[in-house]
């Protein structure tokens, strides 16, 4: 075999792999380009208005009695509202009926306002018409022990729907969906979600396999809501929680929804110190934020009731309008401003029953401030959180529980 062969073989070989390693290198960087092509996102109709030009907030109340102008007037505010269980039943004969004339007045002022309608995913709470009435015909709808007596709450009188049971289950899907129908309701309030998904709430009533039972039917329940209303509806359930028996704090549960309510989330639980409880809610918070989801974030200004915060329920003792409220407003404007995303919402607040609120009806300078779009997400060193946006620096220190909101 004469050089020159050998020489042109090799050549010949060493041409077609440096072809080879062009073409894969080419079709490398055409997939690697394609990857960072950006995609297109899906409008969600159903999403409240948002702006970062002040302080995004939320509105979460209830009145048993009609709200007066005023009133309408300062709640048309807000971009996204959660009428409570109670709302106008003692002057319209019911929260269904007080729900939809408050949203009604409501819209006639702001129709970009986006109201949600209370529902109980599990309590009887009394007050509402067509649950009075499906009761009547169902007495056994009532969730009972295995003695066959009737389970409460802990104040003893307010009982709970067996929603293991596919009828009952039927029966509430259908009374929400009559009631989205109103051209005045924009979405659905789900609340019990926690209770009904911790097991030691339903085990020490009914047991564990009737717990269990119960888990099951939320499930359904909550797929065939998805599945029904979830398109031209906004669904916001009480749904992230730092919870020992979560697996990512209750982000696993969002697929049904748009987005998390939250309460219960400024305290020490578990084991856990004030500052490693708090710091596991805020970073849950600040995922789901930033995968679109819709935050309504419920912050207590004043002390919890004795018995009330326990990892479950949240209720608040009413505030004095003083300093020591500014800096706590600062504090928990803070907690916020570290999680926020577009469709986040925040509401300071020392109750939710108008009636007994010290802030009903009430504004803080702290709202009415520039804010402006954050100029990225929140840093972390240790328990403090930095982070900025056009008009406000945010300093969050959650193991000193203080805060610095330097506005510009």
């Amino acid at each position: 075999m004469s050089f020159n062969y050998l020489f042109s073989f090799f050549t010949s070989v060493l041409l077609a792999v440096t072809a080879c390693q062009k073409t894969a290198s080419e079709t490398t960087e055409t997939i690697e380009a394609s990857k960072e092509e950006p995609v297109e996102e899906i409008a969600n109709p159903n999403l409240p208005e948002f702006s970062w030009d002040t302080m995004p907030l939320y509105m979460h109340v209830r009145k048993k009695s009609a709200f007066t102008n005023d009133e309408i007037e300062f709640l048309a505010e807000f971009p996204l509202i959660t009428l409570e269980k109670s709302t106008g039943y003692e002057t319209y004969g019911s929260n269904e009926k007080g729900s939809i004339e408050a949203a009604k007045a409501i819209k006639a002022i702001n129709s970009k306002a986006t109201i949600l309608y209370y529902k109980n995913v599990v309590i009887n709470w009394g007050n509402y018409e067509e649950d009075e009435e499906f009761l009547e015909a169902h007495p056994e709808a009532l969730l009972t022990n295995s003695d066959g007596e009737k389970v409460f709450m802990p104040n003893g009188t307010t009982g709970f729907f067996d929603i293991s049971q596919k009828y009952i289950r039927d029966y509430w899907l259908e009374h929400v969906r009559k009631i989205s129908e109103s051209p005045f309701i924009d979405g659905v309030f789900m609340d019990a979600n926690i209770k009904v998904l911790v097991e030691g709430f339903f085990n020490g009533r009914v047991g564990e396999e009737k717990q269990q039972e119960i888990e099951a039917g939320y499930f359904n329940m909550m797929e065939d809501l998805n599945t029904q209303i979830g398109e031209d509806n906004l669904l916001i359930a009480n749904i992230l929680r730092v919870r020992p028996e979560f697996t990512d704090s209750g982000r696993e549960f969002l697929n049904y929804f748009d987005g998390s309510y939250l309460e219960g989330f400024d305290n020490a639980n578990f084991g856990m110190t004030y500052a490693e409880y708090l710091a596991k809610g805020i970073e849950a918070v600040q995922k789901s934020a930033r995968e679109g989801e819709v935050i309504a974030m419920s912050l207590g200004l004043g002390e919890a009731l004795e018995g009330a915060n326990v990892g479950i329920d949240d209720e608040r003792e009413s505030v004095e309008l003083d300093e020591d409220l500014s800096a706590r407003l600062d504090y928990l404007l803070a907690i916020f401003l570290v999680c926020a995303e577009k469709h986040s919402y925040v509401y300071p607040h020392d109750g939710y029953n108008s009636l007994t609120s010290a802030t009903w009806l009430k504004t803080f300078t702290q709202y009415q401030k520039r804010l402006g779009a954050p100029k990225g997400y929140a840093k972390k060193e240790g328990y403090v959180y930095t982070r900025s946006f056009e008009y406000v620096d945010v300093t969050l220190d959650i193991e000193n529980k203080t805060a610095i909101l330097a506005w510009k």
